[in-house]
């Protein structure tokens, strides 16, 4: 089996996924770190999703993600970095096994005025055994709280990493694609003693 992590000077391409919630900022996050225009599989809300999707904390969202979201990073000459962004409905919720084939780690994106949203994700990689990082996006009026006090509202392992972030900022993409790639990379150390 070939490790994905040995830099071999030929290309190797890393899978990371983005989880959370409707409106979370999936997308969001996917366009602001992309370095080309992301895929994006944005449907118009329309009547239909009522009853499906609670946009009462979104009014403004106008749009969801139906499939995936694709971004693409270069980090190197031999090492790229795909993001696939997944959508956030349950109803939805089939596609990720498919999303998630092949992934070395996930972000899951935590929006604290709808904090529930996050707990299928969270089960989700739990069950797969995939290391995942939590980024609290801190939206303009939401309530701010401790990224320990929320660890505890979602009952997620201290060995997981927590941390605050705006998916808007280019910087604050880095930081949660980092702290997901060495957690992943730790993990991987330790399963391998």
């Amino acid at each position: 089996m070939t490790d994905p992590y040995r830099r071999t000077g030929h290309p190797t391409a890393v899978k990371i996924i983005v989880a959370g919630g409707f409106g979370a900022g999936k997308t969001t996050l996917v366009g602001a770190i992309s370095e080309i225009p992301p895929v994006t599989t944005e449907a118009v809300m329309t009547s239909a999703s009522v009853g499906h999707d609670d946009s009462t904390l979104v009014p403004d969202k106008g749009s969801t993600t139906v499939a995936m979201d694709f971004g693409r990073i270069t980090l190197a000459s031999d090492l790229v970095l795909y993001l696939f962004g997944t959508p956030g409905q349950k109803r939805f919720w089939f596609m990720w096994d498919e999303l998630c084939r092949g992934a070395i780690g996930a972000v899951v994106i935590a929006d604290t005025r709808r904090l529930a949203d996050c707990f299928g994700a969270i089960d989700y990689f739990e069950n797969r055994h995939l290391p995942y990082v939590i980024a609290v996006n801190n939206f303009e009026g939401a309530a701010r709280y401790h990224v320990e006090d929320i660890r505890d509202a979602l009952a997620v392992h201290r060995g997981v990493p927590m941390l605050d972030a705006d998916v808007r900022s280019r910087a604050s993409a880095k930081q949660i694609l980092v702290a997901v790639t060495e957690h992943a990379l730790a993990q991987r150390a330790g399963a391998r003693r």
